[in-house]
């Protein structure tokens, strides 16, 4: 599925809300770190469950945590410790948005990512 060349906000929210489950993924990407994009020679990547991200926008600014959960129907992270207190006094997990964090570390016991993010510094 081709992202759509209108501009209209309706048909590109409309083109997001139809995306495919492998093309959500590839669009849950973060910017990565000075220093792992000095070592990766990239910008960004996408989030998987057990990277270590830096909140950069919004109430929690300044937080880190592990991502526990990665929701791509919704296009959005869940963050250890980030939570949100209900009315009746509960805490609940507050969905933060991808584009809105940092990846500090990440998760690379997965062959297959750690190919993938060589592979770019061997083109190079």
């Amino acid at each position: 599925m081709e992202r759509p060349a209108s501009h209209q906000a309706r048909k590109q929210r409309k083109w997001l809300a139809k995306a495919p489950a492998h093309t959500r993924r590839k669009m849950i990407s973060a910017a990565l770190s000075k220093e792992l994009k000095d070592r990766y020679k990239r910008n960004s990547f996408t989030v998987r469950k057990g990277d270590t991200v830096k909140i950069m926008r919004g109430n929690m600014k300044g937080h880190t945590g592990e991502v526990m959960k990665v929701d791509t129907l919704k296009y959005k992270l869940y963050i250890n410790g980030v939570t949100a207190k209900k009315a009746d006094g509960k805490d609940v997990e507050r969905p933060i948005h991808p584009s809105n964090v940092q990846i500090t570390d990440l998760y690379d016991e997965d062959k297959e990512r750690r190919a993938t993010l060589t592979k770019k510094m061997e083109a190079k």
